[in-house]
């Protein structure tokens, strides 16, 4: 008998699972050889594997769903479960970027990640500027992630200016490896979701997966890679300049950013913001900005990031 375990995230879970869990009951009675379960946040189930990929399917359309209109009823779960097999492989595979290492799909869950996810298919170089916990960081990995098991790139390569724009690191305890971890976590956090651990270990030790502190890009040439460059608003302008004109043929490149949380001198320039600025106006790079609406974490965020811009609005 093989498990699977689909762990539920930033979901409401009466909302999708039905009062007393009855929508992941009537699923479970479609498929009496099969044990669906479902405790917490987690849906596990056990069965043979011809049934749990089609379980598995049926549960990903029902998460699409529930992303797309805030609920699931009974009367969904029916219409879904009388679907043929190609009908529920369409409707999972939209928007779907790809599946992560715990069995739920990766995909924008709002319009302007969808316009991220739109701008970085159609551009080279893509500008994403927005607030803490919109998914910025996370769906631009999933799309590296992506591109690499497409075999579209090479490599992927991830880097972010370490604690400041001078990334001075030598009062840290450790070898460099420990200094910079704190300061790449996140970073290592979103791969760890979409690729297995030993997987990822391995492509970490050949290079095809690198993540480096943005001064270790000086000089380099980064060809036929997914170049995803984090937390720019702490570059300085020469160190923007620098990075953008590290790009290579046959290379995508994703800057995000969040503009409020700059740890610059209070007389130094942020990089993004100048960048933004300069760049605007060709036609070749995209820009796209993300704000509390597209805020995924906990509901208390997004009022937190509303109240800083509504204060921002007043001394401005």
């Amino acid at each position: 008998m093989v498990e699977k375990v689909i762990t539920l995230e930033n979901i409401s879970l009466v909302d999708f699972l039905g009062v007393e869990d009855k929508n992941i009951k009537e699923v479970a009675s479609a498929f009496p050889k099969s044990k669906i379960v479902s405790r917490g946040n987690e849906i596990r189930i056990q069965g043979n594997t011809t049934e749990i990929l089609k379980i598995n399917d049926i549960l990903n359309a029902l998460l699409q769903h529930y992303h797309k209109y805030g609920k699931v009823t009974e009367d969904n779960v029916q219409n879904y479960l009388s679907k043929e097999d190609s009908e529920i492989e369409e409707s999972t595979k939209e928007d779907i970027l790809i599946y992560g290492t715990r069995g739920f799909a990766i995909k924008p869950k709002t319009a302007n990640q969808q316009s991220l996810v739109k701008s970085v298919r159609e551009k080279d170089l893509v500008f994403v500027v927005g607030p803490a916990g919109t998914g910025k960081t996370y769906i631009s990995v999933a799309m590296a992630v992506r591109a690499l098991k497409n075999k579209e790139v090479k490599r992927i390569i991830i880097t972010r200016p370490a604690v400041e724009a001078g990334e001075t690191l030598g009062f840290l305890p450790g070898d460099l490896k420990e200094k910079l971890d704190p300061y790449l976590r996140p970073i290592y956090d979103a791969l760890r979701d979409m690729v297995p651990g030993e997987k990822l270990k391995y492509y970490m030790e050949n290079g095809t997966v690198e993540i480096a502190p943005l001064a270790y890009m000086r000089g380099r040439t980064l060809n036929n890679a997914f170049v995803l460059l984090d937390e720019a608003q702490n570059t300085t302008p020469m160190q923007m300049k620098m990075f953008l004109t590290r790009m290579g043929p046959s290379s995508k490149v994703i800057v995000t950013g969040d503009t409020s949380q700059i740890d610059l001198p209070k007389k130094q320039k942020s990089g993004l913001i100048e960048a933004v600025g300069t760049l605007r106006h060709i036609k070749d790079i995209g820009f796209v900005r993300l704000s509390g609406k597209d805020v995924i974490r906990h509901k208390i965020v997004k009022a937190i990031i509303d109240a800083y811009e509504q204060e921002s609005e007043k001394t401005e």
